[in-house]
């Protein structure tokens, strides 16, 4: 019998590699997101895990693989976030379909202010590999961004001050708008709608 069809408990041992590989992802947000990656051991990683070490250096070779796989997760299920918002929103109306898209990212990243605090404090400045890795994620989003305006735009348009600019400014309104809102108490007595409300009318006023 190869490893791939073993079973422990009727569970195959990869499907129980991969159950574990889920607790530390969940592990790592959570302790990532309340005490910050710098003050973070991989011992406190295994304990919100309830795993082994062992385990741990199983799936990740250090605690960056971990915040990687982390911030990788929270950006992917952003970007799905927004892909089915807009698909749910099938309108000529630029503004109201610019402000699904905006309210599903704020409402993904933002609504758990672990995911935020990951997303937009804890995987700034960590490494070299770090930094690019992060800087290539944004660069994923303004290639999105991208293209989705300019289903309404035309390919041929161009913004005040270029694609780079437009984008980059808009990525950074985000950053900084739903981060606050997300962490920071007074700004989360204000509604999710009124952000998006701020943000859509940013984005529009850059295209």
């Amino acid at each position: 019998m190869s490893v791939k069809e073993r079973t422990y408990a009727g569970v195959t041992l990869n499907a129980r590699r991969e159950e574990r590989r889920i607790r530390f992802l969940d592990a790592g947000l959570a302790v990532f997101g309340d005490h910050g990656y710098r003050d973070t051991s991989v011992s406190a990683i295994c304990t919100a895990a309830n795993l082994a070490r062992a385990h741990f250096y199983e799936q990740f070779g250090d605690r960056e693989e971990l915040l990687l796989a982390v911030y990788d997760r929270i950006q992917e299920q952003s970007r799905v976030a927004v892909i089915e918002a807009l698909a749910n929103h099938q309108s000529d109306d630029i503004a109201a379909r610019t402000r699904a898209g905006l309210q599903a990212y704020a409402r993904s990243i933002g609504e758990d202010p672990r995911r935020a605090a990951v997303s937009f404090v804890e995987i700034v400045g960590v490494s070299a590999a770090v930094e690019k890795h992060r800087l290539d994620q944004r660069d994923q989003w303004r290639s999105f961004i991208r293209v989705e305006m300019t289903r309404y735009l035309g390919d041929d348009y161009e913004p005040p001050g270029g694609w780079a600019v437009a984008t980059t400014a808009l990525i950074g309104a985000l950053m900084a708008l739903v981060e606050q809102w997300a962490t920071t108490k007074r700004a989360r007595q204000r509604r999710l709608e009124d952000l998006t409300e701020v943000l859509t009318r940013f984005t529009l006023s850059l295209f």
